[in-house]
């Protein structure tokens, strides 16, 4: 993720992260044969997480408090896999989409956003619930910079997410 963050994608190859990782490129070889097998294996974390979360929801109430717990769990989803991850997905947007990966994350960032803002299907309820979940998505790739720690980081994305949903 490091490295895919650093120099993108494309410019990334298995030789420099066996290397970055202190490994053969034949030991890297055994257990991924692509980088698109490696950026499979670390999508299926968010992808499986988000699953996780609209599997919670999808068994809980519509209204307010599943939304701001959706917000919530999803925040710790993104906290959890860290910023290299995200930087990387929100960077390397050609390689997801061309390795299809964007096509599932987009949908499933929807369907959270649905269920955020059940039992309305007014748009405008749909895009404050998007906005919220952008909020943390964002928050994530573009603050790196900035000397915060990762919780206070984490919790203040998370402020900005259930605010916005207070406009719904």
């Amino acid at each position: 993720m490091e490295l895919f963050s650093e120099r993108g994608y494309e410019k990334t190859s298995l030789r420099e992260i066996a290397e970055r990782l202190g490994v053969t490129k034949a030991a890297l070889y055994y257990h991924f044969r692509t980088k698109e097998d490696i950026v499979a294996s670390l999508s299926e974390d968010l992808r499986g997480g988000i699953d996780e979360i609209v599997r919670w929801a999808e068994s809980a109430p519509p209204g307010s408090e599943r939304a701001r717990e959706i917000v919530t769990r999803y925040g710790d989803l993104l906290h959890s896999l860290g910023k290299d991850m995200i930087r990387f997905w929100a960077e390397n947007q050609p390689a997801f989409r061309d390795l299809g990966f964007g096509t599932s994350l987009r949908y499933q960032f929807r369907v959270l956003a649905d269920l955020m803002a059940a039992p309305s299907t007014e748009p405008m309820d749909i895009f404050h619930a998007r906005q919220a979940l952008l909020a943390i998505s964002w928050s994530l790739s573009m603050m790196g910079d900035l000397p915060l720690p990762d919780e206070e980081s984490n919790a203040a994305s998370v402020a900005i997410a259930l605010s916005i949903l207070d406009r719904m």
